[in-house]
């Protein structure tokens, strides 16, 4: 659908409606234009909806030119049909430029409903949601829905999927959620993500088959904008020159990282007197703020360096860690927690001190439960974890992998919450990747072997800022072609010296060995991983990695259904 003319308990925002919400918007019919001119970004081969009409594509195999689905064709619209309809449930959220309050500072930056993280979405599986986002934005914008398998014309993405939806206009988004799960929305435009446009999405399941007392949704970022004139903007555009810069110390953050920073297996160093990694004011610098480049770190658990970026904060539900969100329990309550990874640029590594968590769900999907100390979480990433409440008050501590920074929430039944806490020993405990779980037997693929298998391989360097796939930097024409009702094996391979967080758009993928169904996944310099899919969702799908300034630089490309 078409261009109308980015935490548990969050404060109110997002209105959902009842009968009347969007009485007083103006009436049209999901995704038609309301106010305001085209948008951005549109080619030839996109229709008068701003919809690739998907004619004559060159496959990004072959060369050749077949016919592939449309987003807006009659095959996106029979598989919607065929998910059936529910009870619709009406939101309306408003991006704008605002002034957030981050706990110890406030920052200028663009959010949902003037907060950070915006106010969470909460349906039922089989529920439509009918969410109308009105762009107060200074720049054209989109929302995708990361994670949900849903219809392709809803999907989000600018001169794909939709036009960009331009500064003060509508669009109304509507689609099925038909599986239950934890999720979020975010743009898909530009550099976007690393402001403060995002908010959870969390899909109830109507027979929970979970026994818990209270839930807490936790959403992780890192953060630069809006600090000493930083913008993600201003950062891509420092970044694409190369890395090499120099810089400012790494600060504590409420939590002890104890020798190494955090990091297993470092060699002991003191976070209070040696520096860490760096970020200078180099004479490069850009002239909208100071250098963020990160230098001189490094990470075991993601093969070497683990990002480029020196955030000057770490959040937690858009709090810093000096001043943190506090959540309440009783002691013996059966606690689940919701866990998002919202960042830009950085894994984090989380554990809730005093406690053992048992992993339920990776991105939305249930897994045969394990119990664990810590879980290390990419861009992208959920995981659902149990834990038993237990008396006292302890930290959520999350740590910036490799990054030598923290962040940080707080869990309570009793006392004053403090802020300052010793290292967690649950951080140098078990650590738990997706690799290490195995999908529950109801969410298993049948077994079958693959009718296709795509090869994409992640290219490029920190050196050249070249990244791509297969060696071809996005261009909106790729085509990746599969066929409905195919099983289809996409080999990711890196090619590279840096870690990457690959989503896909529109499904959910297997791990081999019966590992976890999953939309994103990280790959590890210098390896490969091989993932199932069914094709059984017709359209132009994304393909990408999930650092934003990655995906921005070209590391994206395109699954198109073929008709």
């Amino acid at each position: 659908m078409h261009a109308h003319s980015r935490r548990a308990v969050l404060g109110a925002g997002i209105a959902a409606a009842g009968s009347g919400l969007l009485a007083g918007c103006t009436s049209s019919s999901p995704g038609r234009p309301t106010s305001g001119a085209a948008g951005p970004g549109l080619s030839d081969g996109m229709d008068d909806n701003g919809m690739d009409t998907a004619g004559e594509r060159a496959d990004a195999t072959t060369g050749a030119a077949p016919q592939y689905v449309s987003p807006h064709g009659p095959e996106v619209a029979a598989r919607e049909r065929g998910r059936g309809p529910g009870p619709v449930r009406k939101f309306l959220l408003t991006a704008t430029a605002t002034t957030l309050d981050l706990g110890t500072r406030k920052v200028k930056s663009w959010a949902y409903e003037d907060q950070v993280p915006g106010q969470e979405i909460r349906v039922t599986a089989g529920d439509t949601i009918a969410l109308r986002l009105a762009n107060n934005l200074p720049q054209p914008t989109t929302l995708h829905w990361h994670g949900i398998r849903l219809r392709n014309d809803m999907d989000g993405v600018p001169g794909i999927t939709q036009r960009a939806i331009p500064t003060g206009a509508t669009f109304d988004y509507r689609l099925t959620a038909l599986y239950p799960g934890t999720y979020w929305i975010h743009p898909h435009s530009g550099v976007q993500l690393d402001r403060g446009l995002y908010a959870p999405l969390i899909v109830e399941d109507p027979k929970e088959p979970l026994a818990y007392d209270k839930e807490w949704v936790v959403v992780l970022d890192d953060w630069l904008d809006g600090v000493k004139g930083s913008t993600p903007d201003a950062v891509l555009e420092e970044l694409g020159g190369g890395m090499g810069g120099h810089g400012m110390d790494g600060a504590m953050d409420g939590l002890d990282l104890g020798p190494g920073g955090g990091m297993r297996g470092a060699a002991p160093v003191s976070p209070r007197s040696k520096p860490g990694p760096k970020a200078s004011p180099s004479p490069s610098a850009p002239p909208s703020g100071p250098s963020r480049r990160l230098v001189g770190a490094t990470s075991r658990l993601l093969g070497g360096d683990p990002g480029h970026i020196a955030y000057p904060y770490y959040l937690v539900n858009g709090r810093t860690p000096q001043s943190p969100q506090v959540f309440r329990a009783k002691r013996g309550d059966r606690l689940r927690i919701r866990i998002i990874n919202a960042g830009g640029d950085t894994a984090f590594r989380v554990a809730l001190g005093g406690h053992r968590m048992t992993v339920t769900h990776t991105d939305g999907y249930p897994v045969v439960p394990v119990t664990t100390d810590a879980l290390l979480l990419g861009m992208g990433e959920r995981y659902d974890v149990l834990v038993t409440v237990k008396d006292g008050v302890f930290p959520l501590a999350v740590l910036a992998e490799g990054k030598t920074r923290s962040a940080m929430a707080v869990l309570r039944t009793r006392g004053n919450a403090a802020t300052r806490f010793p290292r967690p020993k649950e951080l140098d405990g078990k650590l738990v990747t997706a690799g290490r779980l195995r999908a529950a037997d109801e969410v298993r693929l049948t077994p079958r072997e693959p009718d296709r298998t795509i090869r994409m391989r992640l290219t490029g360097s920190m050196e050249k800022w070249n990244w791509a796939i297969n060696g071809k930097p996005y261009e909106p024409s790729q085509r990746y072609p599969v066929r409905a009702g195919e099983r289809v094996r996409l080999t990711f391979i890196n090619g590279t010296p840096m870690w990457h967080p690959v989503h896909l758009h529109g499904h959910t993928f297997a791990l081999p060995d019966g590992g976890p169904r999953k939309d994103t996944t990280i790959l590890l310099p210098h390896q490969k991983v091989s993932v199932d899919l069914d094709a059984d969702n017709p359209g132009l799908w994304m393909v990408h990695c999930h650092n934003v300034y990655h995906s921005e630089s070209g590391m994206m490309t395109i699954l198109g259904y073929q008709k």
